[in-house]
Parts: C-alpha cells; sequence; structure tokens
C-alpha cells in the first residue's frame, strides 16, 4: 500500500489547526511545528510578548460573530458569548482541536528555521523542512522531507514602524501596538495613538480609561462600524448575506455609509474621512463615539514632528504627551523561506488566490489565512485548506501558470481601483466573494438554483440570511450532516447566550429571526421605491 502522503504545517493558530483537520480529511499526514508550547498563535494570550509570534492585548474581543467566524462543520457552543474575548476564542480553538483529536499531530516548542526544495523537488515536488527546539539557537538543526508544505504563521508578527519626523527626539516611551498588553502602566498619562485602524481605536479606547488624555492621530479618518447592527442583531451576520452582496456596490456603500452616520456623525467626530465606505478596511468599534463625546479621546490630524516632549499636528497644535503607541500594521514576511521562493514586497503578494505560488513546478506549497476580509479569516483559511488539500493529492488541478498570473494581475487591478493606495490594502477581498471562488475551486459552492426545487425554505436561509460557513457543507467533498441544522439554527445560537433572562413580546431567536426578516424586507422595499422614483 503506497505510504500517505506528508505535510508540514507551520504553525498552530486557527489556520495550522483547520489545516491539520484538513489534511486528516483527505488521508494525509500532517505533522505541524508550533514554536509556542500550546496553540491558539494570535488568540493565546500572555502577558509577555513572545517573539516571532503575533500578539494581543488584554481586552481584545473578536470584530466577527461566532456564527460567522466558526469552522464550517463545528459550531461554537451556543453559550459562548455572540461576539467571544480572546479567552472565548481560544476556548473555541481548544473545543475543535480536542473535537477532531488534532493535537497529537503537533510538535510544541519546535520553531521552523527554513524551508527548502528537496534534492529530487524537480521529480517529487518534495520539501526539506529544517527546525530546531524553540529558545535554543545554538542547538542543532534537524531536517525532514515533507510531500508538502502549509505555511500558517500568520501575517501579525512582524510590527510596521514609519519612519516619523523626530520620533527619535522624543525622550517619552514608544511601542507599537503589537507590544501594548494593558491600560493600568498608562494611569492619569497623556497618550497620542498613531493610526485608525481596528487595533488603534481599540487600545485608544482601552487607555481613555486610565489616561488623563488620549489623542488619536490619523491621515485620512475611517469610517466607523459597530460590531452590533439594528436590534443587537450582529452586523457583519447581516451584511454578509447572498442578498447583500446581490445588490449593486455603490447601493451598499451608500446604506452603510448612512448606518454608520446614523450612530454618530462621523464629520462631527472628526472621523470622516474622503474615501467611501467601501474603498477601505472598515474600522469597527463600538464605543469611539462615547469615548470621544466624553473627552477621553481627542481625534487629531496627521502628525507633523515630534519634539522632546511632544507633538506637533499638521493643523499647526502642539500637545504635550508622555508617550506614543504606533497601531501602523505589521510587514508581512516568512523569513524561513527564501525570497526566490516566496517574495514579499511591501505586503504585495503574488499569490494565486492568496494561496498558491504560480510559479513553482509543483503545487506544493501553500500559503494559509494571508488574506484581509470582510469578515473572518477562520472560515477562508479552512476552505484554503480544503482546496490545498484536493490540490496535492491530484483530485484537483490549478490553472495554467499563465492563468494564474493573469488573475493575480487582474486581482491587483481591481484592488488599485477599489481601495485607498496604501500599504493596508495588498490583500483585500469580499468575504462571499472569496468564499465561493475557494469553494467553486473544491467543488463545494452552494447551486441554489437546484436547492430550491429540493429545499426551498433552506434556499431562502441561504440567500436572505447570514451566509453561515456551514453552507459550505451542504454537498460536494466534505458534505457534513449538521451543515442544514446550522444554517437553520443561527439565530437560536446568535442569542442563546444572551437570553440570561425572560421577558414578554418577541423572545429569543425567534424575535431576532423576525427583526431580520423585517429589516431585509425593509431594504428591498426602499430599494423598489429608489428604482420606482429613478424611473419616473
Amino acid at each position: 500500500m503506497m505510504q500517505n502522503k506528508r505535510i508540514a504545517i507551520i504553525g498552530a493558530g486557527c489556520s495550522g489547526l483547520t489545516a491539520i483537520k484538513c489534511c486528516l480529511d483527505e488521508g494525509l499526514e500532517p505533522v505541524c511545528f508550533e514554536m509556542d508550547d500550546d496553540i491558539g498563535g494570535l488568540w493565546n494570550y500572555t502577558d509577555d510578548t513572545r517573539p516571532g509570534q503575533g500578539s494581543v492585548y488584554h481586552s481584545c474581543i473578536i470584530n466577527t460573530s461566532k456564527e460567522m467566524m466558526a469552522f464550517s462543520d463545528f459550531p461554537v457552543p451556543s453559550h459562548f458569548p455572540p461576539f467571544m474575548p480572546h479567552k472565548y476564542v481560544l476556548k473555541y480553538f481548544r473545543l475543535y482541536a480536542k473535537n477532531f483529536n488534532l493535537l497529537q499531530h503537533i510538535k510544541f516548542s519546535c520553531c521552523v528555521e527554513s524551508v527548502r526544495p528537496a534534492a529530487d523537488f524537480a521529480e517529487t515536488g518534495r520539501w526539506e523542512v529544517f527546525t530546531r527546539p524553540a529558545g535554543f539557537t545554538d542547538s542543532n538543526e534537524t531536517s525532514e522531507i515533507f510531500d508538502g508544505v502549509m505555511i500558517c504563521t500568520g501575517h501579525h508578527v512582524y510590527p510596521h514602524i514609519p519612519n516619523l519626523p523626530g520620533l527619535n527626539k522624543f525622550k517619552g516611551e514608544v511601542i507599537h501596538t503589537h507590544d501594548y498588553k494593558r491600560p493600568e502602566s498608562y494611569s492619569d498619562k497623556k497618550v497620542l495613538i498613531i493610526g485608525i485602524g481596528n487595533s488603534a481605536v481599540d487600545v485608544a479606547v482601552d487607555l481613555s480609561r486610565v489616561c488623563s488624555k488620549v489623542y488619536l492621530s490619523t491621515r485620512r479618518g475611517a469610517w466607523i462600524v459597530n460590531r452590533m447592527g439594528p436590534w443587537g442583531i450582529p452586523a457583519d451576520a447581516l451584511a454578509n448575506s447572498r442578498f447583500m452582496f446581490s445588490l449593486p456596490q455603490n447601493w451598499l456603500q451608500w446604506m452603510v455609509e448612512k448606518l454608520a452616520n446614523y450612530r454618530f456623525d462621523h464629520e462631527t467626530y472628526g472621523v470622516k474621512p474622503s474615501h467611501r465606505a467601501l474603498e477601505a478596511h472598515p474600522t469597527i468599534n463600538d464605543e469611539l463615539p462615547q469615548r470621544i463625546m466624553t473627552g477621553g479621546v481627542q481625534v487629531r490630524t496627521n502628525v507633523r514632528t515630534f519634539t522632546g516632549d511632544g507633538v506637533e499636528f499638521d493643523d499647526g497644535t502642539f500637545k504635550k504627551i508622555d508617550a506614543v503607541v504606533l497601531a501602523t500594521g505589521y510587514n508581512y514576511q516568512f523569513k524561513f523561506v527564501d525570497e526566490s521562493i516566496l517574495k514579499i514586497n511591501r505586503n504585495d503578494t503574488s499569490l494565486f488566490k492568496y494561496t498558491f505560488v504560480p510559479d513553482l513546478q509543483h503545487p506544493t506549497l501553500a500559503v494559509i489565512g494571508l488574506v484581509q476580509a470582510i469578515g473572518a479569516v477562520m472560515p477562508i483559511a479552512e476552505m484554503q485548506c480544503r482546496w490545498y488539500t484536493r490540490v496535492v493529492k491530484g483530485i484537483v488541478q490549478l490553472p495554467s501558470r499563465d492563468d494564474m498570473n493573469y488573475d493575480i494581475l487582474k486581482k491587483k487591478e481591481a484592488m488599485k481601483n477599489q481601495y485607498v493606495s496604501c500599504q493596508r490594502h495588498t490583500l483585500q477581498t469580499f468575504w462571499i466573494s472569496f468564499m465561493d471562488q475557494l469553494a467553486s475551486e473544491v467543488g463545494v459552492k452552494p447551486n441554489l438554483k437546484s436547492m430550491f426545487f429540493e429545499d426551498p425554505f433552506l434556499t431562502l436561509r441561504c440567500f436572505f440570511g447570514p451566509c453561515v460557513p456551514a453552507q459550505y457543507r451542504l454537498n460536494g467533498p466534505g458534505k457534513w450532516p449538521g451543515a442544514k441544522k446550522t444554517i437553520q439554527s443561527a439565530f437560536i445560537n446568535m442569542s442563546s447566550a444572551t437570553r440570561t433572562r425572560s421577558t414578554t413580546g418577541l423572545s429569543g431567536s425567534s424575535g431576532l429571526a423576525k427583526r431580520y426578516v423585517i429589516i431585509i424586507l425593509g431594504i428591498m422595499l426602499f430599494l423598489l421605491c429608489a428604482l420606482k422614483l429613478n424611473s419616473i
């Protein structure tokens, strides 16, 4: 009997865990290398920053709801909150690993030093992986040969430190959000945050509870979107539906802007950007307006220069400060792979659907989770793994090299036309469209037309309701018997954790589902009226 192909998986975070599981599903032999002594990667919080690893702050809460971030065949427990703090995310990963017996395939405290084509790569597509015990730089390397490699290390590892005028003169503390953990040490201090992305706003809100003043400096501003949508429905569950993304993009853009400004007027609060809502990655935060309103956070213009004890902004104002927090993103790097194989220039990658290196002779190397979607990365990483495992087995064929490079160029051109030009917008995509692209490669994209004749009510849920990842387990390879029930019980799962006191009127999942329907009907009615007026 032919021996199963051995696949090296680098990293045991969310991408690495689902990589192990997908390998097992396809009869491959996974060997996962994790430099830490535990799973979770970015979501395994520690009070100390671990070199070479992702890091979150103590108050971090995931920006995607549990229904939308779940792996497709393993729903998040109903008693977990709709938006999970990092400790719940890690608990979910532990349940996932236990349920599918993943831990036995992980080599903990093992650092990957390099990944190189094996001597017979031209014939076999195999790789040689060099490792050493984590923390022991003087120990000898060992190497193993693998039939394939999945890079699952994430992209929140190496902080991007910009060259800001005069920052070297500033005598106070300067850190990156990668190193930020808790606010207590900043009590009664004046702190400047550079940036207005998710981490910047989270840290600004966190610090504003103990600092005497927090300044939030931004060049372009941002559209600030709530986690919680109308009637308490998770906003991403409402936005990421097939119905919503069947609408013209300019209509979606208009709706996002109106809803954002309905919560608080962006111009009045000093955060209004010059770009439209879908021309940059949104900033998700529920508390910033209150912190601005109560004076805890002040939004400021871009920094002109630093002095020894303060900062001058582009509008000519000067403020004394005690510390600076750089929320300036990350440099995407895979130091263990030579640039001749995998090159990233200013966060610009040339990967086919952000997964495969198109110019490799054999498609046995894949990058998992290196994508920035308006939605959760966990289901995307899972779908990339499902695709890779079938490619490496020879069941699914990749397009020609020319076709892959053409697809890459088209995506780059579309991104250039769609988004504000910056280092952040190099991996951007819309969640449903990208999931459908990957699902088409795997053969698991839902066929709603044929589904309608078999189960019209399920089809309507799939089109108008939240596009939960279980939709990609309804048919095809990896079909899961629990997919239909997971889709049908989405609203039950959303409301179970918050329904801790019974009340009268619309209740629980029934009330949430009915209100969701009302919102969808309202949007449809509005669109019909708009079209009618336009035709007059």
